[in-house]
């Protein structure tokens, strides 16, 4: 009988075909004994990829890049404010693009597959724990409705390689990102500090159509583009996460949040709250991210001014001022509507963003667990969280406004979530071989809404989380 062989998409370069100048042709190394250690079923069939022929010699050939017509992207960046002109995929190659069965533009990535041409001092392979560490980001946030890339799979090399920290080899990984573009603040930097005006125009024009659609001209897509990220840095301080390094080149221009290196969720509500071994002065901390997310898109709008009024450059400044100046309101409106979810408010959200704001600094000043808070609040154990006359008054002024029963409260504020040490005992479990609890966390934060019994270990903080630190091995 004749071997089934499940259709498989076509992978398009349209990204290196439309702009060549930004990348340049590049293959992955060759691990030495590849092997699948965790695959994400459900987006392989949601990109119209059959499992088990991801699981075949010609699907793990696909996974670890060993095909043709694969690139190193181009761009640049501002790191920690400061202007690096030549950044890139430094170990990482664009395996290419599909569309998905819902018409959905798809990147496919790998990352810790060797040294590229815009590989830098620590570039190369990558360990097994930082992948999986992004994997479980991602669909942590995936499923908390956050826009975000997502992990296709992590596959194990069958190398030892040299640490980023400490001196004990770690294993070796490829991570296989999907996201629906690589295009970032620092893309457009590199092509505004290295290549002409009619290659920026292609960048813009390519950008609209992929991402934006609707948007005409660069002013539009700078608009697009501050409003994405308004509502997407919303959503990341409503549910405790911290990105860790918002540099400009770990800015999407599709509104996904993308590259988690040294990324990590609060416990106790704090504004300064930094997990970042590398982010000493607290650039990034929890309550900056707003604030950092419009100085990067000032960045991205400086590279668009040539294209807005060549011959007049303080219009072109005007022009993208007015856009930047209505970023505040246009967070201020996401994260008020996104809490008023939270607190169970559902009609009138007036009132609600002093509300939430007097109820963070509660949550601050008497060391509350920030996720463990909402939870408590729509089962009714507030009160056991926090304490003080203060509190009981804003429980006064909330509880008339709640519409929302306990059980629709629980389906916007999160069970399971990464927390810090939590995911770094199912990382340090991985680094010895049992890739068990990792899985086990995967699951839960696949579905972080619903209690189920054998994970209560996984509902509270642990112990040391507030302490942690996180290190940049992506």
């Amino acid at each position: 009988m004749e071997k089934f062989a499940p259709p498989v998409p076509v992978l398009q370069q349209s990204y290196a075909d439309a702009l060549p100048e930004l990348s340049v042709p590049w293959r992955a190394e060759a691990p030495p004994r590849p092997e699948i250690a965790w695959l994400n079923e459900p987006l392989a069939a949601e990109l119209g990829f059959d499992a088990t022929w991801l699981r075949s010699e010609e699907g793990l050939a696909l996974l670890t890049g060993q095909i043709d017509a694969t690139t190193a992207q181009a761009y640049a960046g501002h790191q920690f404010g400061s202007p690096n002109p030549q950044l890139g995929d430094g170990r990482a190659v664009l395996l290419g693009d599909l569309v998905d069965p819902h018409g959905r533009h798809r990147d496919l990535h790998l990352k810790g597959s060797g040294r590229t041409p815009f590989a830098r001092g620590g570039d190369g392979k990558a360990p097994l724990g930082p992948m999986l560490r992004e994997a479980v980001i991602g669909e942590w946030l995936h499923a908390t409705g956050v826009p975000t890339s997502r992990a296709l799979a992590v596959v194990s090399t069958g190398e030892q390689i040299a640490p980023r920290q400490g001196v004990t080899p770690e294993p070796g990984a490829l991570l296989v990102r999907v996201a629906a573009s690589h295009l970032r603040v620092g893309t457009f930097e590199y092509a505004t500090w290295h290549l002409d005006e009619e290659v920026r125009a292609r960048l813009v024009e390519f950008t609209i159509r992929r991402h934006h659609p609707s948007a005409e001209g660069p002013l539009g897509l700078l608009e697009a583009v501050t409003r994405a990220q308004a509502e997407l840095v919303a959503r990341w301080m409503l549910l405790g996460f911290v990105h860790g390094v918002m540099n400009t080149d770990n800015m999407a221009l599709s509104g996904q949040g993308i590259d988690y290196g040294p990324c990590a969720v609060l416990d106790v509500h704090r504004r300064g709250a930094v997990f970042s071994s590398i982010d000493r002065g607290g650039r990034y901390a929890y309550g900056s991210q707003p604030g950092i997310a419009l100085w990067n898109l000032s960045r991205f709008a400086e590279t668009l001014l040539p294209l807005l009024e060549a011959t007049d450059p303080n219009v072109a400044v005007e022009q993208a001022t007015a856009v930047l100046e209505q970023y505040e309101g246009w967070y201020q409106q996401a994260w008020t509507r996104q809490l008023a979810g939270k607190l169970g408010i559902r009609d009138d959200v007036e009132g609600v963003s002093a509300l939430g704001q007097e109820l963070f600094t509660l949550l601050e000043e008497q060391q509350v667990d920030h996720t463990g808070f909402f939870r408590a609040l729509g089962e009714g154990r507030a009160a056991e969280l926090v304490a003080g006359a203060s509190f009981a008054q804003w429980m006064q002024r909330w509880e008339p406004r709640r519409s929302a029963t306990p059980a629709e409260m629980a389906r916007r504020n999160p069970l399971y979530i990464p927390r810090n040490v939590h995911l770094e005992v199912a990382l340090r479990s991985a680094h010895l071989g049992d890739l068990g609890p990792v899985r086990e966390l995967l699951g839960a934060v696949s579905a972080p809404f619903t209690r189920r019994t054998g994970l209560e270990h996984l509902e509270g903080p642990g112990d040391g989380g507030e302490h942690f630190l996180t290190f940049c091995g992506t």
